[in-house]
């Protein structure tokens, strides 16, 4: 049990740290089909997610994560294509940081939300100019950022936000990741 800044006890139970169940998901366009979307396709599939198209520069990358994923989607390389869909709404971009924000600018233009991963951009300037791209359009843009939704960081955000363990003024979290799939000659060791 916790105990809050008047004594009373705060049954951890009583917080609310699920995500919010979506009733109808928009359909999912995967664009770039590596490693990491393998984590991405669990959670889209645990959550009751429809990933429609797997998009990847090689076939058999996006028809690899089709496969083992969602079967009935389409494998392609043709990101005009997938982007022209009436049943895509939101577009998970995986992507290397170099390629990726052209592909976000892509969606947006196609009048797709996007889901970017980390880092955005390493320009801060182009990212201020996809973010006034997405709020001209009246799109969500979002950046993936690993653990944001975990269970007990959700749960803390939630206790503070109803006030239930006093003010805060500061906070220290750590949360420790296995990098290893990225290690040595990844792309991202050479971000500065």
């Amino acid at each position: 049990m916790l105990t809050g800044m008047d004594s009373t006890c705060i049954d951890p139970r009583d917080i609310s740290y699920r995500p919010t169940a979506i009733a109808d998901p928009p359909g999912i366009a995967l664009v770039a089909c590596g490693g990491i979307t393998r984590a991405h396709c669990q959670a889209y599939a645990a959550a009751g997610y429809q990933v429609r198209v797997m998009c990847d520069l090689d076939l058999a990358t996006a028809e690899a994560r089709r496969d083992e994923f969602y079967p009935h989607a389409t494998a392609t390389t043709d990101l005009a294509a997938s982007l022209a869909r009436d049943d895509i709404a939101i577009v998970d971009i995986a992507a290397h940081p170099d390629a990726r924000p052209a592909l976000i600018r892509a969606a947006l233009e196609a009048g797709k939300h996007v889901l970017s991963q980390k880092p955005f951009v390493t320009d801060l300037d182009l990212g201020e100019e996809l973010c006034q791209l997405a709020e001209q359009r009246g799109l969500k843009l979002a950046v993936n950022q690993n653990g944001r939704w975990a269970p007990h960081w959700q749960w803390t955000r939630n206790a503070v936000a109803a006030g239930l363990i006093g003010p805060v003024h500061s906070c220290n979290f750590a949360l420790s990741w296995d990098h290893n799939g990225v290690a040595d000659n990844s792309p991202f060791n050479r971000v500065q």
